[in-house]
């Protein structure tokens, strides 16, 4: 059976990159394309709601769609873990989903593994992350999901080591661990998570070269999407890492 699939923000990059992927699909096809004009009442016939918006907006995308009983993929960043928490919620007696995906690529998804297994063994962590010049949002969703990511792993060791954070210059904190944004021409999307030890340093860094690198990352996440419920946070969470979360 085809999925239809509203794609809400059809015309920025995100957006016409869903569009092409799900026209060139046999499981899905879009029924519904919503910009910043369109009445949310014209996502009410789809299966599925894919939001690629802005953070300003997105939460109303998304509620809305729960309310109609449709399940939601959202590819739209700002997304913080209270917000979540309240979302999750909000679906704890329904039978519909949302799919939560911070960053597509899966690259990005090993490099944020990665990073998580590393923070067990180092106390002075920071992140460095980059995007377009036009990205609104600061710090980004991929670097504020690592952090989060990190500091759970880190749970019963402490906060990292990170001072003089009364400082401005020093990064936004989040879980304790600084996060420093460039928004740059020229940038597609970059990540560096630092690790500093006694004598040694540790760097895992990820570079998006080209929109073409989220393309199997959503098409994984529009098959989970399709009949998730409850609230799935994270490629992380749908690919098949080969680690035990026991």
């Amino acid at each position: 059976m085809v999925t239809r699939v509203a794609v809400v923000g059809a015309s920025g990059k995100m957006g016409q990159l869903f569009c092409r992927l799900i026209d060139e699909s046999e499981d899905f096809e879009v029924s519904a394309r919503l910009g910043s004009k369109s009445s949310l009442d014209e996502m009410n016939g789809a299966d599925l709601v894919v939001d690629v918006t802005s953070p300003a907006v997105s939460s109303a995308v998304v509620a809305h769609a729960v309310e109609q009983g449709l399940r939601v993929l959202v590819g739209t960043s700002g997304w913080s873990a209270d917000r979540l928490v309240s979302l999750r919620t909000r679906l704890a007696d329904r039978e519909n989903g949302v799919v939560v995906i911070p960053n597509f690529s899966l690259g990005s998804v090993l490099g944020t593994t990665l990073a998580t297994i590393a923070g067990r063994f180092f106390d002075s962590i920071e992140i460095i992350e980059g995007h377009r010049a036009s990205k609104v949002d600061s710090p980004s969703g991929t670097a504020v999901r690592t952090a989060e990511l990190i500091g759970e792993a880190r749970t019963g060791l402490g906060p990292v080591v990170a001072p003089h954070v009364d400082q401005r210059a020093r990064g936004q904190q989040v879980s304790s661990i600084p996060i420093h944004s460039l928004r740059l021409n020229g940038i597609v999307a970059r990540q560096e998570v630092i690790f500093g030890g006694a004598g040694e340093t540790l760097t895992i860094t990820h570079n998006t070269l080209d929109p073409s690198s989220y393309e199997q990352g959503i098409l994984l996440a529009l098959d989970a999407a399709r009949s998730a419920t409850g609230l799935t946070v994270g490629l992380e969470n749908i690919m098949d890492l080969g680690i035990s979360r026991a």
